[in-house]
């Protein structure tokens, strides 16, 4: 497994803070002054990528009304493969001036094509990146095409088997892909949190030997943040406007305010992780007078004998440490002590603590 991957200079990778991917997907709503907006708010609200789908209805599917290609429940349900596609699809003229647009903003923009023309345009634009959908992830020769670019390369495994997923990977490998993240994913459109198993994230790094994100579809930061406990070093979520906007995405996406979250709280998760430190913290420091000591409580006179009744463990910690009670108690003081003395081996005769 690499330590890291780089996109677009950027390292990525468990000993980096997670990179976000805000998903634009069909929320331009068919306005291209609507994908600038959400361009802009992601990068406002810290970002990493802006991520585009790169289709066209006749590159995805094909125009027909027989019962296969017509959809049953759900948010589109009605409606044809290519009446869907038709709506959602981002106009190839578009890529050239939001590629400008990223590179206006300072931030990292790629695609996840859906064929080979969709690659070959994205090449033309100098992608430095590419991400295969999870319906795609059984797509193997248009994997092996996207890794013969020697471009990172970002899978998601929504609806993927185990065997499914091996494919993939050693698709993407054997065609001389370098540099792999493989997302977990389901993909219901919002996915219930309950659906996740997040715990599939580890075993699939250790199974497939690759580095691991998470394609998020549930409707809150919950689950994504905790998946940064998990090992996820990428998180990409669907972003949106305004989530009531009626375009076919919007519903499961987040909002400006959410995506600001979700940047700032899944670093601070990752933060959060560290490593293994049995050290006393800096923020501790300062408190550890407060510990228990031992601690004179009645007036003690020279050559009387500690007791359980004239000292105790008690706070502040300036004493010596509470295991030592039964090593003290029995012992003779060496002096006069005034209850409220912080109970020190100076103070014992023939002290050997």
């Amino acid at each position: 497994m690499n330590e890291f991957i780089t996109i677009d200079g950027k390292k990525i990778g468990p000993d980096y803070a997670p990179y976000i991917i805000a998903e634009m997907s069909a929320n331009h709503n068919g306005n291209i002054e609507n994908a600038y907006k959400i361009m802009e708010m992601a990068k406002e609200c810290g970002a990493d990528a802006i991520k585009l789908q790169t289709y066209r209805p006749d590159t995805i599917t094909m125009k027909s009304e027989s019962p296969e290609f017509l959809i049953k429940g759900g948010l589109w349900d009605g409606k044809t493969l290519y009446d869907l596609y038709e709506e959602a699809h981002m106009p190839w003229e578009w890529h050239k001036p939001l590629f400008e647009k990223a590179k206006e903003l300072g931030i990292t923009i790629f695609s996840s094509p859906f064929d080979f023309t969709a690659v070959d345009l994205l090449e033309t634009l100098d992608a430095p990146a590419y991400k295969i959908a999870s319906f795609e992830a059984i797509d193997l020769p248009l994997i092996e095409y996207v890794a013969k670019t020697g471009k990172p390369m970002i899978i998601s495994t929504g609806m993927a088997s185990e065997e499914e997923i091996r494919e993939a990977v050693e698709t993407a490998q054997n065609a001389g892909c370098k540099e792999l993240i493989v997302l977990h994913c389901v993909s219901g459109y919002p996915a219930p949190s309950e659906d996740y198993n997040l715990a599939t994230i580890p075993d699939m790094a250790a199974r497939f030997d690759v580095l691991t994100g998470l394609s998020d579809h549930t409707i809150d930061n919950t689950t994504a943040i905790t998946s940064v406990a998990l090992g996820a070093c990428l998180i990409e979520k669907h972003v949106t406007l305004n989530r009531s906007g009626g375009g076919p995405d919007d519903s499961f996406s987040l909002e400006k305010p959410e995506l600001i979250q979700l940047c700032r709280d899944s670093k601070i998760a990752w933060k959060a992780l560290g490593k293994v430190n049995y050290e006393r913290k800096e923020s501790e420091k300062g408190n550890a007078i407060f510990r228990r000591s031992l601690y004179v409580v009645k007036d003690i006179a020279k050559g009387e004998l500690f007791t359980h009744n004239n000292i105790r463990s008690i706070r502040p910690g300036y004493g010596l440490a509470p295991k030592y009670l039964y090593d003290v108690i029995g012992t003779v003081a060496n002096k006069d002590i005034k209850a409220g003395v912080a109970l020190t081996s100076d103070l014992i005769e023939d002290n050997t603590l």
